[in-house]
């Protein structure tokens, strides 16, 4: 018996990475019944491995602890995989879209930052991006904001997806940024007999 839980206790750690969560938003709700008022709270939280994995939960409960473990635990369950740039940022620029929550996510040099506000942060924080401008147009609501960056996210594409899915090698797709350029040689005239 001791064996088998030690078994289990094993492959829960191995199937489980360590994940930060974030807690972004907490509402207090009340339900006015015959005696006064009963209290109940509502959380959502953001969870990520800060490797290019994110996932959003939320969680109703009486008491808060209850309701952000009821939250983590959704997050972990509904995680997407996100491709990113040399670790760090976005591959493309891209909009993503929620209900009326529009977001604008950008990437960025080295250096700049996370710069977006509230709960965009958050995901960003978690998904280990550290350079990303990103802007919220629309609803202020941390839920629909959530979604509507997720959305977006889930559009983003790494170049070696982009070859694999048309068929080709990963250096075709790029741009030939780094080919060295021909100036000031003209091509050779060929003279007609």
């Amino acid at each position: 018996m001791a064996r088998e839980d030690n078994r289990r206790d094993r492959r829960d750690r191995d199937e489980t990475p360590e994940f930060a969560d974030r807690l972004v938003a907490i509402n207090r709700v009340s339900k006015t019944v015959k005696g006064g008022k009963r209290f109940g709270f509502a959380a959502l939280v953001v969870v990520g491995d800060q490797k290019g994995r994110v996932g959003f939960g939320k969680g109703k409960a009486k008491e808060v602890p209850e309701a952000i473990r009821k939250a983590t635990e959704q997050a972990k369950r509904q995680m997407i995989r996100v491709p990113l740039r040399e670790g760090r940022t976005l591959h493309h620029d891209v909009k993503g879209r929620h209900g009326a929550g529009k977001v604008v996510m950008r990437t960025a040099p080295q250096g700049t930052g996370i710069i977006a506000g509230g709960p965009m942060r958050a995901v960003f924080e978690m998904l280990g991006v550290q350079d990303v401008v990103a802007k919220s147009i629309g609803s202020q609501n941390p839920y629909n904001m959530i979604r509507a960056t997720l959305n977006g996210l889930t559009q983003e594409s790494s170049p070696r997806m982009v070859a694999q899915r048309r068929g080709k090698k990963v250096a075709d797709i790029l741009r030939k940024e780094d080919a060295p350029k021909v100036s000031g040689e003209q091509a050779p005239v060929v003279e007609e007999a």
